[in-house]
């Protein structure tokens, strides 16, 4: 069992040991107790010892991993505060019409889930009948990530209190003709009930850690009082498998979010079988939160199995439920009572004397039913206690059988995620178990009826009772409209004005703009800056000492740099959240900040900046949670397009971000040349996310590292700019080499820094080859092309409308020829609403690294290699010699 001293972890040999001979005696006790009592006492000792040293607070390495027992023994458990046979006929009225309502629904072949709530039923139904604050209470109420397989019942509570009608319940998963249920929690198609769309897995659990730490970021700020506030997760074990489920687990200890509590329903099933089917799910998950600093809440085995653990005099028992993996005890819950005996308690003599004094009845009760999660009373005391502790967040981690209450037919089985309907047999024994008042004679049509107790019954007065109590219905989303103020014209007017002589990259315009705009008496203090650690890339560090950034800790420390003007600032009421290297951690606080308007009536005003590359494509799941959410904000690709950033290479060089934004309904994505333009764009963001008719839109804009000086806004631009498309000049505009009158024409349009090459043709294409070319801005090819789309639908109802692209361009009859950063594929989207003749060039396939001058030329967007393609387009019309394509192609070295 020893080894000598001299033999210890090389760790504990660095530590000097001042009293040798009392080491010794310690390691010669623990081998007297092995010898005498056998290493399982041992063991014991060891672990009970570390447990208490943990409890008293010595700098120990903690353990990770307990017994596979319950934490809270059931002679701790708390004096359960509610009426339990009427709780029980609430979730049993629940229960009933979830499953009815999917059941009912299969015959539409539009799906659903009914074995997740049958499991975690009492999981929610104890939090909505005792914890969950409800927004009608002081503050903002709780938060809710309801599991998304768990919606149905959801509706049914819904349902029993009369927010949601049996009609919406037919309509389940039906839901064009506006009277429907959404699949899963989405906020944007049930905006009253849903506040968090969860479904996506690992989402939530990601963004149930960043709502609690922006809670505490308003309260620390004093723009809200959240310390009544808590975020409840629940979560499925499986869904644990998702990294982004455990990737923020570090920051919500490291922050001591104690506001926060994750409820994972360990049913040890995930969507085709086990999750861990040869090894134990929650002890994984117990060792990873230890390890991360959270407090563990064991609630396994229900009231059936103290009788046993009594009985376990030896260990044997709790030895044998830690090495029983997951897919055994799921077998074990479908198994009859001789193969359980053969199997579990036949593995060690010692159990098979403990299950010669218990009956069958118990047996099967322990084995096919008693879990942690299925009974209040062991629920409640786990919420109490996650409530209670402070100083971390806390993990439940509560055990089920998937589909209890729902037959053999469902219980346990590997494929009943899957499982749609019940049978009529099947809910015959449903009812007959729950105890519901439900007669034959409703099943007479065939189908499986609704049931409800009555709107007066005890059931709903205790129900509504409760939520009162609590600060009413739950879940539930309520908007208070906040409207703020159009910020001051002054922060705008030096980006209106142009920068001079000056040069200035785009990402410094806005940057330089949201600094101004911070420092609005109204509403500046709303301004939340978001950055993955890239704060210096983009010009952000001036932000530091004036609006500091967030940490519940403030400034511990002396920062190395703090004899400079812009050092590094800590502040517990810092602005600004930099949050390390983690994109997908930064668009979770994003959307807290975005959703604040709904979740506590306090509208604020977030921009996301990071590497355009790392945007869209890392995380556009989550753009799709912010749009559900109907998220406000402004996302901001900065260091955009595949030749502006060509030194950081291939992964580094974003083509495609706002080809993949386009997919996005909520999102306006802009993609400005000029800072005049970001200054207009984001003056009008203002106004139509946060004035008095806000819409339920997120603004995308591209952003450039590329310093080039920039002109003053032209007069009369300003709606082509919120449209997406204005002529920037003209070729009689030019001072010097203006084409004949009688000059073959073209249109240049370009998108962001590839105007500056089209400007730069416009000369060549006049001095050298006396072609006369307009140069447009197209600041968005996507609202363009939505203005197209809605014209298009209109023409469907009868309303003939002209898009705006085709206006702007009405009376040109000259080629078109777009030119941008981004694949053709971007540009191309409005092609069709152009009349005239239409081509573009584009930076398609990989990025590389190079000079921007050499990679502008690789993927022929530059200046010269637009002339080439604008003589190709005005050859094609017999406008000019076909050997003029040739000759340029020389003359530029193409």
């Amino acid at each position: 069992m020893s080894d000598p001293v001299g033999k210890l972890p090389s760790e504990l040999d660095q530590l000097p040991d001042r009293d040798t001979e009392e080491t010794a005696e310690w390691a010669a006790s623990l081998d007297a107790v092995a010898q005498a009592a056998g290493t399982r006492r041992a063991e014991y000792l060891l672990r009970r010892t570390l447990q208490h040293a943990e409890a008293a607070g010595l700098a120990l390495p903690k353990l990770l991993e307990t017994d596979y027992v319950n934490t809270i023994p059931t002679a701790a458990e708390p004096e359960f505060p509610g009426d339990e046979a009427m709780e029980a006929r609430i979730t049993a009225w629940n229960r009933w019409n979830a499953a009815a309502m999917v059941t009912r629904g299969s015959k539409y072949g539009v799906g659903g889930h009914i074995a997740t709530f049958a499991s975690a039923a009492w999981l929610y139904e104890t939090g909505f009948q005792h914890f969950f604050r409800g927004k009608e209470a002081d503050g903002s109420g709780d938060q809710l990530y309801i599991q998304g397989h768990a919606s149905p019942g959801i509706y049914a509570r819904a349902f029993l209190d009369g927010r949601i009608s049996e009609q919406q319940l037919d309509n389940f998963r039906q839901e064009s003709g506006g009277n429907g249920l959404p699949s899963y929690p989405h906020p944007r198609r049930l905006p009253w009930l849903w506040e968090f769309p969860t479904v996506s897995m690992g989402l939530g659990p990601l963004s149930a850690i960043y709502q609690a730490r922006f809670n505490r970021y308003l309260q620390n700020r004093s723009i809200k009082d959240t310390a009544s506030s808590h975020v409840w997760a629940f979560l499925g074990d499986g869904e644990m498998d998702e990294p982004e489920s455990t990737a923020a687990l570090a920051l919500a200890s490291r922050e001591q979010l104690d506001n926060l509590t994750f409820v994972i329903n360990c049913n040890l099933q995930r969507l085709d079988g086990p999750v861990r089917a040869n090894f134990r799910v929650v002890q994984e998950l117990e060792a990873q939160f230890r390890g991360a600093g959270w407090n563990v809440i064991k609630s396994l085995w229900g009231s059936a199995w103290d009788e046993l653990f009594q009985l376990d005099t030896t260990g044997a028992l709790v030895r044998r439920l830690r090495e029983v993996p997951d897919a055994q005890f799921q077998t074990y819950a479908t198994r009859d009572v001789a193969y359980i005996r053969q199997h579990f308690f036949g593995a060690d003599a010692d159990l098979v004397q403990l299950a010669g004094v218990l009956s069958d009845a118990k047996i099967a009760e322990c084995f096919h039913s008693s879990r942690g999660g299925h009974e209040p009373r062991k629920v409640y005391a786990a919420y109490k206690a996650a409530l209670e502790h402070k100083g971390a967040p806390t993990v439940i981690l509560a055990q089920t059988v998937k589909g209890y209450t729902l037959g053999a037919g469902f219980e346990s089985k590997n494929a009943n995620h899957q499982m749609k309907k019940l049978t009529i047999d099947e809910f015959k024994d449903m009812r007959d178990l729950l105890g519901l008042p439900i007669p034959d004679s409703a099943f007479a049509d065939g189908q499986v009826p609704y049931g409800h107790p009555g709107a007066n019954s005890p059931e709903v007065q205790y129900l509504n009772e409760r939520r009162a109590a609590l600060g009413g219905p739950a879940p539930a989303r309520k908007v208070h409209h906040v409207a703020l103020p159009a910020p001051a014209d002054r922060s705008f007017a030096p980006l209106l004005k142009g920068s001079g002589k000056q040069e200035m990259a785009t990402t410094m315009a806005f940057v330089r703009l949201v600094k101004d705009l911070m420092r609005d008496k109204e509403t500046g203090r709303r301004w939340v800056p978001i950055v993955p650690d890239e704060a210096r890339t983009f010009g952000m560090e001036s932000l530091f000492p004036s609006a500091g950034i967030y940490s519940p800790l403030g400034q511990t420390y002396e920062p190395v740099d703090r004899d400079q003007l812009m050092y590094y600032k800590e502040a517990k009421d810092g602005q600004i959240l930099n949050e390390g290297i983690t994109e997908a951690g930064a668009m979770a606080d994003f959307i807290a900040a975005c959703t604040s308007y709904a979740t506590h009536g306090e509208p604020m005003i977030p921009f996301y900046i990071f590497y355009s590359m790392f945007g869209w494509q890392r995380t556009a799941d989550q753009m799709w949670q912010l749009a559900d959410q109907l998220g406000k904000g402004f996302i901001v690709g900065a260091t955009a397009g595949r030749t502006t950033l060509t030194g950081e290479g291939l992964q580094h060089a974003d083509g495609h971000s706002h080809l993949i934004a386009s997919t996005n309904p909520a999102s306006l994505n802009y993609d400005p040349a000029f800072a005049y333009e970001i200054a207009v764009i984001v003056k009008d963001g203002l106004r139509r996310m946060y004035g008095e008719t806000p819409e339920d839109v997120f603004y995308y804009l591209t952003v450039y590292n590329e310093p080039k000086v920039q002109p003053a806004m032209p007069e009369g631009v300003e709606e082509g700019i919120l449209k997406g498309l204005y002529r920037f000049n003209t070729a009689a505009d030019l001072a010097e080499a203006a084409p004949a009158a009688d000059a073959p024409k073209v249109q240049l349009m370009a998108s962001g820094t590839a105007i500056h090459w089209a400007l730069e043709a416009q000369k060549l294409l006049a001095a050298d080859w006396n072609v006369a070319a307009d140069v447009w801005s197209a600041t968005s090819w996507g609202e363009l092309r939505r203005d197209a789309l809605e014209c298009d639908e209109a023409l469907l109802r009868g309303e003939v409308r002209t898009p705006y692209v085709t206006r702007a361009l009405e009376g040109v009859t000259s080629p078109v020829l777009a030119v941008s950063d981004w694949m053709r594929q971007v540009p191309d989207q409005i092609s069709q609403w152009v009349e005239q003749d239409w081509t573009s060039l584009g930076t398609d396939g990989f990025g590389l690294s190079d000079t921007r001058e050499g990679a502008r030329r690789h993927f022929g967007v530059d200046a010269q290699s637009i002339v080439v393609a604008a003589l190709a387009q005005l050859a094609r019309r017999g406008e000019v010699p076909a050997s003029a394509i040739k000759e340029a192609r020389e003359r530029y070295g193409l």
